[in-house]
């Protein structure tokens, strides 16, 4: 009964408009002064075909609200099969339905592949962070634990742990970035003393040649990005040394490690790739590159690398404003 009264209330405009079709047949009729049976009986015809149309325009209704329930008890399942549309507006509906039904499969995939990423990303931290906590433990059951080293393996663990704080960050909706004029020597100065004791714990050289530039941008960003590369260097770096210098408004940070093929250098930017290096150095989560690309899109520098096998790498900072924020 719900259902058939939905039905008329549907039709409830054709249904009045009918009616007063009817009434005014009947006035007609009245006016000119024609038998009552007649009237009465063109009336009951009229109604009784009405009925019929009203009657099979009924059940199609209903089975047309059958199928769209059978429809939505399987829409967990995805977008099943609609009932054949019976008019355009139904099929602009249809349409509509259709293309919801893509973007929210698009987004559930984007979803699994981002939950993916995570759960690599954090098992390769953990890995990183057992790392130095083994070494730590190793050194201090030796009885005579040497400080330097055990600083060393301590400033990496608090790296690995900037790094994870860094990742969330950088995925949320805001970040704290503050643009403002700074001294980019006094930024390197502050990476370059960051890391300076495992450049002595490696033994190997630093080269910092003052840009005296005033850069805009933010501090604590570009200071990231300038640490991460400078760690970057270290890892893969165990002879000779890492220059930092300028060249115009482009700032080099330049090692003398193992390099990188030429088949990886234009994805080393990517998400979550370690690439050959990578993979035989060390377990490493392949997101610090990542996240610097990140960070300088934010800030409007540009980053990109230029490296040979077995003779180093180096990584180029535009710190002018001719490239804008791309995220």
């Amino acid at each position: 009964m719900k259902l058939f009264l939905s039905y008329l209330k549907s039709h409830l405009k054709l249904l009045l408009m009918l009616a007063l079709f009817g009434a005014v047949f009947a006035v007609v009729l009245a006016l000119y002064r024609a038998p009552l049976e007649g009237a009465l009986y063109g009336q009951l015809l009229c109604l009784a075909l009405g009925l019929c149309f009203l009657l099979a325009g009924f059940w199609r209704y209903r089975q047309r609200h059958r199928a769209l329930r059978r429809a939505l008890d399987r829409l967990r399942e995805g977008l099943p099969s609609l009932p054949e549309a019976a008019d355009e507006l139904e099929a602009d509906y249809q349409a509509l339905l259709t293309a919801l039904e893509e973007d929210r499969r698009g987004i559930a995939a984007r979803a699994a592949v981002d939950r993916d990423r995570a759960e690599t990303f954090y098992t390769a931290w953990v890995h990183q962070i057992k790392t130095p906590m083994a070494a730590m433990g190793l050194l201090l059951q030796g009885g005579t634990p040497d400080a330097a080293l055990l600083k060393g393996e301590l400033f990496r663990m608090e790296k690995y742990v900037d790094l994870v704080l860094t990742y969330q960050r950088l995925g949320s909706e805001s970040t704290d970035l503050v643009l403002k004029a700074c001294d980019l020597d006094a930024i390197i100065r502050g990476a370059v003393k960051e890391y300076a004791r495992l450049f002595i714990l490696k033994k190997l050289t630093l080269s910092f040649t003052p840009t005296e530039l005033t850069v805009l941008t933010d501090e604590k960003w570009l200071g990231f990005v300038i640490g991460q590369l400078l760690s970057n260097a270290l890892k893969y770096t165990q002879r000779g040394g890492v220059s930092v210098y300028a060249q115009g408004q482009r700032l080099v940070i330049e090692d003398t490690g193992v390099g990188i093929p030429a088949s990886e250098l234009p994805r080393i930017f990517e998400k979550s790739f370690t690439g050959e290096n990578g993979r035989a150095a060390e377990r490493t989560t392949g997101l610090g590159l990542y996240l610097c690309r990140r960070a300088c899109a934010l800030l409007g520098h540009g980053i990109w690398a230029e490296s040979q096998v077995g003779q180093g790498t180096k990584v180029i900072l535009d710190l002018s404003r001719d490239h804008v924020p791309a995220e």
